[in-house]
């Protein structure tokens, strides 16, 4: 197995199919998570829940490419990501903690493009922290 894995059209593959399952994975935990359905919002034109969701996409694969980047294994890198998603979700509650003038999850279900847009800007911004402290 280890051979196959040199071949570096192999590794492209085994990382990019890595990458996707858990970020249906982690999608998954975030539908749970919030007090929407992401997906039928989406549907309907929400785009504070698009991009809240969008924002945890792109958060959840640019950690995946720092880890990719720093030649981890498969498995450091599915945990690399797991701990990236939880990093992500964390900074969400927090981020509903710091406003108890309103809830977050509420507004972005109402469209509010605002906080939308900055749940977007947390996820994307802290990816890019998190990433930085992959040690490979």
């Amino acid at each position: 197995m280890e051979a196959l894995m040199q071949n570096p059209f192999i590794q492209s593959a085994a990382d990019f199919s890595v990458a996707v399952l858990s970020l249906i994975l982690f999608l998954t935990i975030f539908e749970v998570i919030t007090s929407y359905k992401n997906w039928e919002e989406i549907k309907n034109g929400n785009l504070s829940v698009a991009l809240a969701t969008g924002g945890k996409i792109f958060g959840v694969a640019n950690i995946f490419r720092f880890s990719i980047e720093h030649n981890d294994t498969i498995l450091t890198m599915i945990l690399w990501g797991a701990f990236g998603f939880t990093l992500l979700i964390f900074s969400y509650l927090i981020f509903e903690f710091l406003t108890p003038m309103f809830k977050v999850d509420e507004e972005i279900a109402r469209d509010n493009r605002a906080v939308g847009f900055i749940s977007f800007i947390i996820s994307v911004g802290l990816s890019f922290v998190i990433g930085a402290g992959i040690i490979s």
